[in-house]
């Protein structure tokens, strides 16, 4: 099969991102936290994804890990805290069963320091087998010393110049796609050399021609970075940033900057954008309701692969503070149940399926550039162009008041009009109370 062939899916996905620890409520620093099978919460959750109308999951870490995820002990085992590998399969086949993708977070940049393959080379010595898989100063003053990640003294680096770490994230990649996943992100992959991904996504490509695997990248050279690592998109940060930072400052000359530069990238990739993560503060707290639903129509009509972090949906808030558990608030837990969500995020939910409709009736949206027709530091029209020229539609952001977003199409005819969020007493207050803060 040739491989632009097998990448159409990937091509039109929306993704619903979910970080599972934080959806299914698992304890994330207990010392001794209760196993259960917390995954198959997501179970009764997919019929919404799919009402929302998204393509697939974007799950958070689900393997074996210290704390949060992002410390993983065990790349080939699921969290005991959302369950095992029958919760995990009951999860593969629910979405299957409704044609719904899943990408799953890998770390391979490091691992927790409770890894117990750590602990054994570090028992044993330079001559233990797995002595190669980490990066190990064995000539440090006081003993042999990990090099960590980012100055996380819990987060032990991999040696990514090594065969053995090769090996061993092609193992756990393959291991999870021959179990019935789509892809991967690959986390911090803006921190291991370029090299070393070269190394290991065409052996996975070799077996998983299909695979769609997304790097996370912050800054930099993004299409050099998709060309000398080999992965197929990269997380837009840029344009993350211009969209909420635009309409906060009320400042639509930032985010016409960022459009010219994500056109530049368009031409060589296909960039995964997003206006919410588990790693940023809400949208919604950024910019009340009905700036974060202005933020969305950007989002769902520019080119790239979308994402929809859980909970922006429904206008969640949330604020990302730079502390020991600072990103609880933006990880929360879910209901049981969609119909326990509360009735303020209606109108939220509702306009999303409106945009995510709008945006699958027009295909041609994942790989359109824009242009402007009009720039004012409160206003800004942009038309949205199919690759091919021969489609079109118009967006209108205007910020001089409450911030509102209309979309027409070639003809001037209104495809989406925003509407003032009626959820604006109860979210807005949560907004104006955060932002006291």
């Amino acid at each position: 099969m040739d491989r632009n062939e097998a990448m159409s899916w990937a091509n039109q996905a929306i993704w619903w991102q979910v970080y599972p620890l934080g959806f299914s409520g698992a304890p994330i620093r207990d010392a001794h936290p209760s196993p259960a099978p917390r995954l198959r919460r997501l179970l009764g959750w997919l019929d919404y994804a799919v009402e929302m109308g998204v393509s697939g999951l974007l799950l958070g870490p689900i393997f074996a890990s210290q704390t949060h995820g992002y410390d993983t002990v065990d790349h080939f085992r699921i969290d005991p805290r959302l369950g095992g590998d029958e919760d995990f399969d009951a999860l593969v086949a629910a979405c299957q069963g409704r044609g719904l993708r899943i990408l799953l977070d890998g770390v391979f940049s490091h691992v927790g320091v409770e890894h117990p393959a750590l602990s054994r080379v570090l028992a044993e010595g330079p001559e233990s087998h797995d002595a190669r898989l980490f990066d190990i100063d064995w000539n440090a003053a006081g003993g042999p010393a990990p090099r960590v990640f980012e100055g996380h003294a819990a987060l032990v680096r991999l040696n990514h110049g090594a065969d053995q770490a090769v090996d061993y994230t092609v193992a756990a990649m393959e291991h999870w796609l021959a179990r019935g996943i789509d892809g991967w992100r690959l986390d911090a992959a803006y921190s291991v050399g370029t090299d070393f991904w070269m190394r290991v996504l065409p052996r996975v490509r070799a077996h998983y021609p299909e695979a769609w695997i997304l790097g996370e990248v912050i800054h930099g050279d993004y299409s050099q970075f998709v060309a000398a690592s080999g992965v197929d998109s990269v997380t837009q940060y840029e344009l993350w940033k211009a969209i909420w930072s635009s309409i906060k400052d009320r400042n639509m000359f930032e985010l016409d900057w960022s459009l010219t530069r994500h056109n530049g990238f368009l031409a060589h990739f296909t960039p995964q954008t997003f206006i919410g993560n588990h790693d940023v503060t809400r949208i919604a707290s950024a910019l009340g309701p009905d700036g974060a639903l202005a933020a969305a129509a950007i989002l769902l009509t520019v080119g790239g692969i979308p994402s929809i972090y859980y909970g922006d949906e429904q206008g969640f808030v949330g604020i990302k503070e730079q502390r020991l558990g600072g990103d609880d608030d933006v990880r929360p837990a879910f209901p049981n149940a969609p119909w326990e969500l509360a009735d303020w995020g209606r109108d939220i939910y509702r306009a999303h399926q409106e945009l995510v409709a709008l945006r699958r009736r027009n295909p041609w949206l994942v790989t359109a550039t824009t242009t402007a027709l009009q720039i004012e530091n409160s206003r800004y029209c942009y038309r949205a162009e199919a690759a091919d020229g021969r489609a079109f539609m118009d967006v209108n952001v205007d910020l001089t008041v409450t911030p509102s977003v209309t979309i027409k199409n070639a003809d001037g005819q209104v495809l989406w009009a925003q509407r003032p969020c009626r959820c604006r007493n109860q979210a807005s207050q949560a907004w104006q109370h955060l932002c006291a803060i």
